[in-house]
């Protein structure tokens, strides 16, 4: 009997965080959900499903190189807001990162890096990029843009937070 206590307790435990982790989408309110869409400081509300799958798609698919918003191959380049807007092109908005996820260039914007980074265009060699759709490539920009203003300093921020 104990044991089962102890398991339906577990079961328990796991579902309360589980409805956690749906709610929070869902408790950002449309201040937060703003993000920044295009080069002209046009802006976007992410709708709650957007922000529950842009976070689910980018830790299935980028959060292996991207964790916390750095990138491990070359920790100089994060994914937070200053760094992604001395990119050239600059990439600090949702429009901008769905063209990068598509036809992936180098930091200084010269060199294609579809061959060694997942993109849209290389999806022969990434798999997990076969079966993105634009939506899911709007919804990954915009977990990136929506995260500097959820977790703040530590997106990007680097081996002291990760």
């Amino acid at each position: 009997m104990n044991k089962n206590f102890k398991t339906l307790s577990f079961i328990l435990f796991c579902t309360l965080n589980l409805l956690n982790m749906n709610a929070n989408a869902i408790d950002l309110d449309e201040a937060t959900r703003t993000v920044i869409l295009d080069s002209a400081g046009k802006t976007t509300i992410l709708s709650p499903e957007q922000v529950k799958r842009g976070k689910r798609l980018f830790n299935s698919t980028c959060g292996a190189c991207h964790v916390g918003g750095i990138t491990k191959t070359n920790p100089n380049i994060g994914l937070d807001p200053e760094a992604l807007s001395l990119a050239t092109p600059r990439r600090d908005n949702v429009l901008a990162l769905v063209d990068f996820l598509k036809n992936p260039t180098s930091y200084d914007g010269q060199d294609s890096i579809a061959e060694t980074h997942p993109s849209i265009k290389s999806a022969d060699i990434y798999p997990r990029m076969r079966s993105l759709t634009d939506d899911d490539l709007y919804s990954i920009a915009g977990h990136v843009m929506l995260q500097p203003k959820v977790v703040t300093e530590k997106w990007g921020g680097g081996k002291i937070y990760y």
